[in-house]
């Protein structure tokens, strides 16, 4: 183990350099420009990884997330997040460094676009298969159309496809429903794809949540995948049938600090503030943080479903165990924990260290 005092993120590079290859692979059995989305990790040294495999063109969430990338020799970037017209100044210098794509849903950045753009822009219409988060639905063509009217005063402008991101596969009940909603997204983006084909020859389609990249092989018509947590995997990936929980590349390692026996509860240093909020249904019905494991005679053991993270405040979380595994764990152990979405640990901790003790930085939060 690692000298470790306080809450840490420990990465397996072996196991994150094998979920690249796989997804690498997968993309180029079915003949899709690789994408893969940046957010998951947002490291200069991980994005390193990727080029082991290959992949030259990135996808990020914010402009801020853009330039640091492109500060460290990315050279081919989407801004997958609908357009901030209020950093216009910012893309437009970005842009006249890099090939740079935007996403734009409403006719109000369009016209933004239109009008104060003067470097090349790849743009891509945000395209709602689904989810209901962002983008326009597919049935709207005549929004559509408005949108493209309104890129075609720039000829700075390249009107460059539609791309989706199907996040209510993350709320499938069973890889049948991520199948479903796969299908259907496709089935609309294809239809789109042949609407504006005869106008746009080099139209494009491009996916990318990771429950659908991972385990879909109907991607007919699609030209980009795009997906990201599957670098370190989660166990909302793992619940979802989407991977096994030998490809989660992610723990928190946390300090013991206390322990109740009157309620067979373990508090740990590793709140809200390093996991996020984000649950998963255990077995018992109850929602977890995080599953345990524990280190016992010199091995590594995951515990069992009846053994997991209960409760998360600003700092403490709070393990509930059975009375065999109570004994087992002491005040001043160190405890790992699987969080449930990688993503957003990640972001929170803002470092991490592989299992041979590299620190991993991230970018800048401000």
């Amino acid at each position: 183990m690692l000298e470790i005092t306080r809450p840490t993120l420990i990465i397996d590079k072996d196991i994150c350099l094998q979920n690249i290859e796989r997804m690498a692979q997968k993309a180029a059995k079915y003949n899709l420009r690789f994408r893969p989305h940046f957010k998951t990790h947002q490291s200069a040294k991980i994005g390193d990884w990727f080029k082991l495999f290959g992949v030259e063109a990135i996808t990020v969430s914010s402009v801020q997330m853009a330039e640091y990338f492109a500060s460290h020799g990315w050279k081919d970037i989407t801004i997958a997040f609908s357009l901030n017209i209020l950093e216009i100044d910012n893309i437009n210098r970005l842009a006249s460094a890099i090939k740079l794509n935007v996403l734009v849903e409403n006719r109000e950045a369009a016209q933004v676009l239109s009008e104060k753009c003067y470097a090349n822009l790849g743009v891509y219409i945000k395209i709602d298969t689904g989810y209901n988060r962002t983008g326009i639905p597919s049935s709207r063509t005549s929004s559509i159309d408005s949108i493209l009217e309104q890129l075609s005063e720039n000829q700075k402008l390249t009107f460059k496809g539609f791309l989706t991101h199907t996040g209510h596969t993350y709320q499938a009940k069973s890889t049948n429903e991520i199948f479903s909603a796969h299908f259907d997204a496709l089935l609309k983006l294809r239809s789109l794809k042949s609407r504006y084909k005869k106008q746009y020859p080099h139209i494009e389609i491009s996916m990318g949540d990771t429950p659908a990249a991972s385990i879909c092989g109907n991607f007919e018509g699609v030209d980009e995948l795009r997906p990201g947590n599957f670098i370190f995997y989660d166990l909302m990936q793992y619940s979802l049938g989407v991977c096994d929980i030998e490809d989660i590349a992610v723990r928190m390692v946390c300090p013991v600090i206390a322990k109740h026996i009157s309620r067979n509860e373990i508090v740990i240093y590793g709140g809200a503030v390093h996991f996020s909020k984000d649950t998963v249904v255990n077995t018992d019905g109850k929602h977890l943080f995080g599953r345990v494991v524990i280190q016992n005679e010199g091995q590594k053991r995951l515990l069992d479903t009846n053994n997991y993270l209960s409760k998360l405040s600003q700092e403490h979380g709070t393990l509930k165990v059975t009375p065999a595994n109570y004994k087992n764990i002491n005040v001043g152990d160190l405890v790992e924990i699987i969080p449930v979405h990688s993503c957003l640990t990640a972001n929170l901790m803002g470092h991490m260290q592989t299992t041979n003790g590299e620190t991993i930085r991230m970018m800048p939060k401000y």
